[in-house]
């Protein structure tokens, strides 16, 4: 990211604004607005405790969709496009996939990497974008529950605990991230098209037998 941002500066102070750091840069903000745009508008839908979307057979059904899409987009990718030749227009499609996220069940990183992977990515590059693009979403994310928190007006004991909650939060997605990015550089997506599907048919079994409620 560091890369991305002092290239793009240097890029801006020449005037060369067809410079890859530059359009990639363009492009990682592009991509983040559809996110931005829905978790705002939905983030009261979605938070609610008894919304209808946070239920283990909505997760269950998600888990399986994203695995199908995911096997499809893997199949069917060529595989021959670097995040250099990323168009405004990948990016807007990365970015609205991206909204899919806000579904529980349906992963940040996979929804891009898919759309990524359906747009002739290299998987490396997929998930390198889908990196860089999680950045802002992580952060974005956290600036907003930090700001929910300020309006809470809660006892001063209980912020470092919330603050070390989302810092934690924050590392970990990151991790994961980057996890995932180095994995796909060596290997393939099927093992996780075939842990999503597992997980959701189990759900989806779970749910409609009784098991889980």
């Amino acid at each position: 990211m560091r890369q991305v941002t002092t290239g793009s500066i240097s890029a801006v102070r020449r005037g060369d604004y067809n410079d890859r750091w530059f359009k990639l840069a363009v492009a990682i903000v592009l991509a983040t607005v559809p996110i931005g745009i829905a978790g705002l508008a939905l983030s009261s839908t979605l938070n609610a405790c008894n919304s209808p979307l946070r239920g283990l057979m909505v997760i269950g059904i998600s888990c399986v969709v994203m695995a199908v899409l995911l096997a499809v987009a893997e199949l069917r990718a060529r595989h021959t496009r670097d995040v250099s030749q990323m168009r405004l227009r990948d990016a807007l499609i990365v970015g609205v996939a991206q909204i899919g996220a806000l579904i529980p069940g349906v992963s940040r990183s996979g929804s891009t990497l898919t759309a990524a992977l359906f747009l002739n990515f290299k998987r490396e590059e997929a998930a390198r974008f889908s990196f860089l693009l999680g950045l802002p979403a992580i952060a974005l994310a956290g600036l907003k529950e930090l700001w929910v928190l300020l309006r809470a007006d809660l006892p001063a004991h209980a912020w470092p605990h919330l603050i070390f909650g989302l810092v934690v939060a924050s590392i970990s997605a990151f991790f994961a991230i980057w996890g995932l990015m180095k994995f796909l550089e060596r290997f393939s997506t099927w093992p996780f098209v075939i842990y999503r599907a597992l997980l959701g048919v189990f759900l989806i079994v779970a749910v409609s037998t009784g098991l889980l409620t």
